[in-house]
């Protein structure tokens, strides 16, 4: 027994001694590489000991996030907001006790205006369909007035893809598939879809890059595809296009956007055909004569005299040639992969955008016209019923559904890194993404969403979220006392 012990207690010293060394050896090798580099100052004038700078560097994200960050300081999105989504992703409840954690007192911030006489269960109705493209050959009634943002599979990965389309199918609103095409896991859920047109034309491009109306007409054939998005811009990198990196280009996605496997795939900055406002209003108008679903595009506005010049071309040509609706996005929408100054400065947020265009369409007679679809950061109900009283017909949101899918905001999407599976085309990584169960998460959030916006109308005495008006909301202001949002912008 005792030689037994002895020699598993000489094992282990040897291999304390093996280690030590091999740390000391390894220690030894790393200063005189790093003394001897010359692209990092730190490692330079301190060896082996800088470079754990790199490591906390890389790990305070993850600390702040789960240790030091209070629940509404994260950015983009903070805890308290991540944690609603959460929840009314899993169908657990969303009530919360004691008292709010959020500043009420900070400029911007909404606070809805409850009627004493509330809406009683019996009074209230359902949301009314919205109706898009009255004039053309198939007109689409949207069942929701929250839906499905526009993300391309490439961006996402496959189940992601997967749970999404089933879960909107689930759900009852429509899925835009995103600058990258339509695949068969959008088109085999049967969900309502709104196919997006990229500036390289993904999806439908011919063999020279240009709009195919071949691959038009078959889309369009399909009977869930409802309608058709022009990209102009997207909230996070207005005047960029589309950035897929090489790694994640698969044989599949390849196929499906019509370019080469394991190339970066790089839109162009517009659409070439699109050189000013006329050019675009003949692009929606071509669109819509081959597919007869109506059509509209998505931007991030920039200067606000275009709008007017929009309104005054469609009125000089006639309605019939307006865009079916207008998708507005905010400045700071999200995306997969940008560049940090267009990210960070370039574009007009919602709150300004917003009423700026829906105005703008009231002066030229042309609300009833063109459609509000808004989006960008807009994940909670309060969020939406504010866009909504704003004036934008429908909301669209794509974090809030990749939150609802389990995303953990690891600001990864991309390095083919995500540790959830939502955003990598890594084998491993999507094992832990089960469509099956976020089929239903979608779905629960959705109808989470709806339920609670719907409440916030009941609360301001209307029957259901369209009738919400600016005058329902007030927006604290620098003085720190709030101003009714129909005084700010008034009609």
């Amino acid at each position: 027994m005792e030689t037994g012990l002895h020699y598993i207690f000489a094992y282990l010293s040897y291999l304390f001694i093996f280690i030590v060394g091999l740390a000391i050896a390894t220690g030894i090798f790393f200063y005189f590489v790093d003394v001897t580099q010359t692209q990092s100052t730190i490692r330079r004038n301190y060896p082996v000991i800088g470079r754990f700078r790199y490591l906390f560097e890389h790990l305070g994200e993850f600390f702040r996030q789960y240790f030091f960050a209070m629940d509404r300081e994260e950015m983009p999105f903070n805890r308290a907001l991540r944690s609603w989504v959460y929840r009314a992703a899993k169908g657990v409840s969303t009530n919360v006790a004691f008292g709010s954690t959020r500043l009420d007192d900070r400029v911007g911030s909404p606070h809805f205006m409850n009627s004493v006489f509330a809406v009683l269960e019996e009074e209230k109705s359902p949301s009314t369909p919205i109706l898009f493209g009255p004039h053309c050959p198939s007109p689409y009634e949207a069942p929701s007035f929250f839906n499905i943002s526009g993300m391309s599979y490439g961006a996402l990965s496959r189940p992601a893809v997967t749970a999404l389309a089933n879960g909107a199918a689930k759900a009852g609103c429509w899925m835009n598939t995103g600058e990258g095409g339509t695949s068969q896991f959008h088109l085999q859920s049967g969900c309502d879809l709104v196919v997006q047109i990229g500036t390289a034309k993904y999806g439908v491009r011919d063999e020279h890059g240009k709009l195919s109306e071949e691959k038009l007409r078959a889309l369009a054939a399909r009977p869930n595809v409802k309608m058709f998005e022009i990209k102009l811009s997207q909230g996070a990198k207005p005047g960029k296009g589309g950035i897929l990196p090489a790694d994640k280009v698969t044989e599949e996605i390849a196929e499906i956007r019509g370019i080469k496997p394991g190339e970066a795939s790089i839109s162009p900055n517009r659409h070439p055909e699109i050189v000013d406002t006329a050019s675009l209003l003949d692009m929606v108008e071509h669109i819509r004569r081959i597919t007869g679903k109506p059509t509209g595009f998505k931007l991030v506005v920039g200067s606000p005299e275009w709008i007017a010049e929009l309104c005054q071309t469609v009125v000089s040509r006639g309605v019939e040639s307006a865009p079916d609706f207008i998708t507005v996005d905010s400045a700071d929408g999200g995306t997969g992969a940008a560049p940090q100054p267009l990210m960070d400065y370039v574009g007009l947020p919602l709150r300004e955008s917003l009423p700026l265009v829906v105005d703008t369409l009231y002066k030229y007679s042309l609300k009833d016209r063109i459609r509000v679809i808004s989006s960008g950061k807009l994940i909670t109900p309060a969020f939406v019923a504010q866009a909504l009283a704003t004036g934008a017909d429908v909301v669209v949101s794509a974090r809030g559904f990749m939150f609802a899918l389990g995303c953990v905001q690891a600001l990864q999407c991309h390095k083919n890194t995500c540790p959830t599976g939502v955003t990598t085309h890594n084998p491993r990584l999507q094992k832990g993404l089960d469509p099956t169960d976020k089929t239903n998460r979608v779905a629960n959030y959705h109808r989470q969403m709806v339920h609670d916006v719907e409440m916030i109308a009941h609360s301001c005495g209307v029957r259901q979220p369209k009738d919400l008006g600016r005058h329902h909301v007030r927006l604290v202001t620098e003085n720190g006392f709030s101003k009714p949002l129909n005084e700010i912008f008034p009609i």
